[in-house]
């Protein structure tokens, strides 16, 4: 029975995850006013391991625990009872004790009870001389003592251990992180950061298997990560998939990433999702009370995130992809703004060349973003950020708007030309696109074959259906489409034939480097016109820079072109100035009627 008694009350003590965890000035703060109220050099708060006292808080002691061995905290915790020693020398069974020999004369101890009635240990004080103790102070010392159990029950109950993994949590690593300052400010330290899984893949356990399944993937990683650390370090659970811990002190980082490729293989093969994840870590080496904890963990996490993309699947924090992604959060949490500014977002317009004439036969409308303090941004940069946010919905709608708007402006002017509008394959998640563009044309009185909409090649094989579906409603409204980026999506031939399309565009990655008949070049441009034309397509090469790569792209029957050869982006009022400014009986302008 007492065997059974002292494992739960061990088990009540290590599920607190309090052992060899760093000083914290929570308990140092209650450990003072012990000593203050008896007088005494020596106070602890000290928790009865297997074999050791370990003090997780001390005055006057250098060492952070002794031998378990003849220890009064021992008994304390055991009987659960207060225990005082007014003269080691004259007690028989602790005159021979580590503390006798070492000089104590004097010892008072409560205990640290949870409240299931365990005794993890106590707050005890200590004297050279013997003494007794009053009353009064034995009163304050157990108080004392329900404060330090309070506050240890506080940080295990309020937001400080995760219920799935056992381990403590962000929270806890912020406090600890403060406190291994306090100690060793200016020290250096590496911290690993471990991503078990892609948001898609916790995604697609969750559907297939349900939320279990996710809980027992937490708890054997957990139990891994705790395996493969010694006694000395802490793991925290510091997300839904995510762990984290500090590196050994004074590891050389090359080697520890060594030793870290190798844990982490050991575990990834032993895993039974190891088919259905892949763990990413990242690692960051920072100097205490130099960074805040938050701040080390997004350095980490982030290193994971670049990990991802490297076969080791482990990463050092790079300040260069830092200040990256941090641009690109930024740049997503003003574009909001900007969407509603109403002087930050504009457009341009590229003119649509028809080869064999020169005439220009449509723009398409490109968004450009002048930045209130980071001035003109790139779509480039933009717009892959936007496209896999809720922006997509409101930026598609914006462009739209803004096209036809100027449509009109330009109608009124006598200037009827077709407007290219890009959409992305988010917007093909929205139901009502059709219905929207279709009130636009009638609000503003437009003809629906003045709007051509451009939907990539890529964003339509990711969702073939919805792309079907979605441009065959639109086609039937009357509208233009087009297929752009045409040669990077990778598209089936038994698909292609079924789209309603009426134009294919050429990516430019085939065109920029064009060439007389000859090249590996030649040869793709030359069988993807043909199979487009043969498909009943419409074909505009894309990114024609140079004649010759126009004059090729005649001899082999490409309709259309677009390029800086013949026009590069340009303002509305500068579009119609370039317009009239064309050679009579090549200007590009269609009837309105």
């Amino acid at each position: 029975m007492r065997d059974y008694v002292e494992k739960a009350r061990l088990d009540a003590l290590h599920q607190l995850k309090l052992l060899d965890t760093p000083s914290s000035e929570s308990f140092d703060r209650i450990t003072r006013m012990a000593s203050q109220i008896f007088n005494l050099p020596v106070a602890a708060v000290s928790l009865t391991d297997r074999d050791r006292q370990w003090f997780k808080s001390r005055v006057g002691i250098s060492h952070d625990s002794i031998s378990r061995s003849k220890a009064p905290c021992s008994q304390v915790a055991e009987s659960t009872s207060p225990l005082v020693i007014e003269d080691f020398q004259t007690d028989s069974f602790y005159a021979d004790s580590p503390l006798g020999i070492a000089g104590t004369r004097f010892y008072a101890g409560a205990p640290l009870v949870t409240s299931d009635g365990y005794g993890l240990g106590s707050l005890c004080v200590l004297g050279t001389e013997p003494r007794k103790a009053s009353p009064a102070e034995m009163a304050a010392l157990i108080d004392l003592a329900a404060m330090v159990m309070a506050q240890i029950e506080l940080q295990h109950a309020f937001g400080r251990v995760d219920p799935v993994s056992g381990m403590p949590n962000r929270n806890q690593f912020r406090d600890d992180l403060l406190d291994l300052t306090r100690d060793h400010h200016g020290e250096p330290r590496l911290l690993v950061f471990v991503d078990l899984a892609r948001d898609d893949q916790i995604n697609r356990i969750l559907r297939a298997m349900g939320g279990a399944r996710i809980d027992e993937l937490i708890r054997e990683a957990a139990r891994a990560i705790r395996r493969a650390l010694d006694s000395t370090r802490i793991a925290y659970h510091v997300g839904a998939a995510q762990f984290a811990f500090l590196g050994p002190v004074g590891v050389d980082q090359d080697a520890y990433m060594v030793d870290l490729q190798s844990s982490f293989a050991a575990i990834r093969a032993s895993s039974s999702s190891r088919f259905v994840t892949n763990v990413a870590i990242g690692v960051r080496s920072f100097t205490l009370g130099h960074v805040s904890a938050d701040d080390v963990l997004r350095a980490a996490a982030s290193a994971a995130q670049d990990a991802r993309s490297t076969d080791g699947a482990i990463a050092i924090y790079s300040p260069e992809s830092d200040i990256a992604h941090r641009r690109q959060y930024r740049l997503l949490q003003d574009f909001g703004a900007a969407l509603e500014a109403g002087d930050q977002l504009r457009l341009v317009f590229q003119p649509r060349i028809e080869l064999a004439t020169r005439r220009c036969v449509g723009v398409e409308a490109l968004v450009r973003w002048r930045h209130p303090l980071l001035g003109e941004i790139s779509p480039a940069e933009f717009i892959p950020i936007i496209e896999q946010t809720s922006l997509a919905r409101p930026t598609t709608q914006w462009v739209l708007d803004a096209a036809m708007d100027q449509l009109v402006t330009w109608n009124e002017a006598g200037v009827f030309v077709a407007i290219s509008v890009n959409i992305s394959a988010a917007n093909l998640e929205e139901a009502d696109l059709i219905e929207r563009v279709q009130l636009a044309l009638m609000r503003r009185k437009l003809r629906p074959d003045q709007l051509e909409i451009e939907l990539t090649e890529s964003a339509i094989m990711d969702h073939p259906d919805k792309a079907l579906a979605m441009l065959a409603e639109l086609a039937a409204a009357g509208i233009c489409l087009a297929i752009d980026d045409f040669g990077t999506g990778h598209s089936s031939l038994a698909y292609l034939q079924r789209l309603p399309a009426q134009v294919v565009k050429i990516d430019q990655a085939f065109v920029r480097n064009l060439r007389a008949p000859s090249g590996p070049d030649f040869v793709l441009v030359e069988t993807m016109i043909g199979l487009a034309q043969q498909l009943g397509y419409r074909v505009v090469a894309e990114g024609v820079e140079t004649e010759e790569a126009a004059d090729v792209l005649v001899q082999i029957g490409c309709e259309e072109a677009q390029g800086f050869l013949f026009a590069r982006p340009m303002e509305p009022a500068m579009f119609v100035t370039w317009l009239s400014e064309r050679a009579p009986g090549a200007t590009p302008i269609t009837s309105a009627a």
